[in-house]
């Protein structure tokens, strides 16, 4: 695929999606928001990409969205325009997605990095809703993602204020899960890629959908269907592999079957 505002690779099981447009310090606009669900897509359907990983180029991840593309946007233009849809299909990919995130992680960028399963930030790396501060509000799940992670007070107090969170904060309250070196960022993301891809890619894809679900479910529910996932899994050729290597004493070759 061609694309205009990013860029793809797939080396060893990892697809790597790169916001490209350095120059706006990888602001997002309509159509750069296409492209990155298309390719997220994409990967998703290509058999040899086990992980996923979204970065930024240049000095950001991304400072939020293009205001210049919505000043003069109005509510039934963008009910017709239906944005948020493109948004939405992130949900659907069901591998695993690791955002390795720097600079200035604003608006529709931070809601980018919280759709990903797991971050990494570089230190310096800052993070913020600041749409309050335009007269409008986050769009595409950031109350809402940022809420379940934090809490019902905390997620207030950054919306409301549009405050800087920094790396450190954002560790201490699990909106990331590792903050490194800005130089050692890719090297650790990939080290990462790379154990996960090694893993039984159907366990991590119904260990994502299960976790997924707990967050929405309750306990009962969601340990219904945890169960369900769990017993699916001893129909895949990978569980016959996984405890055969055990028993045998030898690391497992996963086929992703």
């Amino acid at each position: 695929m061609v694309f205009n505002f990013i860029e793809t690779s797939v080396k060893d099981q990892i697809g790597l999606i790169e916001l490209n447009r350095p120059d706006r310090l990888n602001s997002l606009n309509r159509k750069m928001v296409r492209e990155i669900i298309d390719a997220l897509l994409a990967l998703e359907s290509e058999k040899e990409v086990r992980v996923i990983v979204i970065t930024g180029r240049g000095r950001a991840f991304s400072a939020g969205a293009d205001i210049e593309e919505m000043m003069e946007d109005d509510p039934i233009s963008l009910e017709l325009l239906n944005q948020f849809s493109d948004w939405d299909r992130i949900a659907t990919v069901k591998k695993p997605i690791i955002g390795a995130v720097k600079g200035f992680v604003f608006g529709g960028g931070f809601e980018l990095a919280l759709a990903c399963d797991l971050l990494i930030a570089a230190t310096g790396t800052e993070f913020s809703f600041p749409e309050v501060g335009l007269g409008v509000m986050p769009g595409a799940g950031g109350t809402q993602r940022l809420t379940k992670l934090v809490g019902k007070t905390k997620a207030l107090e950054w919306l409301w204020t549009g405050e800087r969170i920094l790396a450190a904060t954002a560790l201490d309250h699990g909106i990331i899960n590792k903050v490194v070196a800005s130089e050692l960022l890719m090297e650790e993301t990939m080290r990462l890629a790379q154990k996960l891809a090694k893993q039984p890619p159907i366990s991590l894809r119904l260990i994502k959908d299960s976790v997924n679900k707990a967050v929405d479910y309750s306990l009962h529910e969601g340990m219904q269907y945890e169960r369900k996932n769990f017993y699916l899994l001893f129909g895949t050729e990978d569980q016959k592999e996984g405890m055969n290597a055990f028993m045998e004493k030898r690391k497992p070759n996963y086929q992703g079957k």
